[in-house]
């Protein structure tokens, strides 16, 4: 197994991210041809939920190192351990709620021109692409490279070994950039995609990303598809899996990754049926 994503997976008093992994694998299965090695990264709380239908697609469940989010309702602070705990040579770090709902392995190639390689473009749900600051002053006022941790390259070597040692520091001592460093940082707890930002630019921004289009994914936040910044999505289109696994978003079928990123249970649940039952009928 020399190349596949990897996923982390804590749970949290409101969602079950360890079903949100489930559902993303499956949607790995059912879509990708040449790369589908699956891997989620786990706390032992988390590892205590697991069940016998997760285990039958996931490909590794590897346990966290530490647990540097334990006391953290929102659990970010283990993105560094990826780069150490990854069973593969080339590795797609992927957020736990965003779906692959076609087959990318094409983009591996154009990837593999960087040995990290972070998705710097996000489009709306009609596939255009609109890279909005409206949620990212941070980002414009200290002139940040635009990261978006959620689907990101890492090939093995120097500069990623960099990377990830770089992001390491940036968790563990983020009171020094948060105060010292950054501009009007109001982030007492460094969000993921700052700290890739941060570890880009201690690393190389020119090492980090590529000029093209891809990777890339869609995001259903409000003001990246001209809606209220704070709309819930699911009141404006409709959601469905045809018999392909590939969901659609009001009848168009959506060509990049989809990150839904509010996690409704409704939705969720309805997710897993429909692609546990292709899933089932191919296996």
């Amino acid at each position: 197994m020399t190349a596949g994503y990897v996923t982390i997976a804590q749970n949290n008093s409101t969602t079950d991210y360890l079903e949100l992994a489930y559902l993303q694998a499956l949607s790995i299965k059912l879509t990708q041809k040449k790369y589908t090695n699956y891997t989620v990264l786990v706390d032992s709380k988390t590892r205590q939920a697991m069940k016998d239908k997760y285990l039958e697609v996931f490909d590794n469940v590897i346990d966290l190192i530490q647990d540097d989010s334990i006391d953290d309702e929102w659990k970010l602070a283990n993105e560094w351990q990826v780069g150490r705990l990854t069973p593969y040579r080339e590795t797609v770090k992927i957020e736990s709620d965003i779906l692959v709902t076609t087959n990318i392995d094409h983009w591996w190639p154009l990837m593999q021109e960087r040995e990290v390689c972070i998705c710097t473009n996000i489009r709306d749900w009609e596939g255009n692409i609109n890279n909005t600051m409206a949620y990212r002053k941070l980002f414009v006022e200290n002139n940040l490279l635009n990261t978006y941790n959620g689907f990101s390259y890492f090939r093995f070597g120097k500069t990623s070994q960099k990377f990830w040692q770089q992001l390491r520091y940036v968790y563990q001592h983020w009171h020094i950039f948060r105060d010292r460093v950054l501009k009007n940082c109001r982030e007492d707890r460094v969000s993921t995609d700052v700290a890739y930002a941060v570890a880009a630019r201690l690393v190389g921004e020119e090492h980090c990303y590529l000029p093209y289009a891809t990777p890339s994914f869609v995001h259903m936040k409000g003001a990246v598809n001209n809606w209220h910044s704070n709309v819930n999505w699911q009141d404006h289109v409709l959601a469905q899996f045809g018999n392909d696994g590939v969901l659609s978003l009001n009848t168009q079928k959506q060509m990049y990754p989809v990150h839904y990123f509010i996690k409704d249970e409704k939705f969720v649940k309805r997710a897993i049926r429909s692609l546990e039952r292709i899933y089932q009928s191919r296996t």
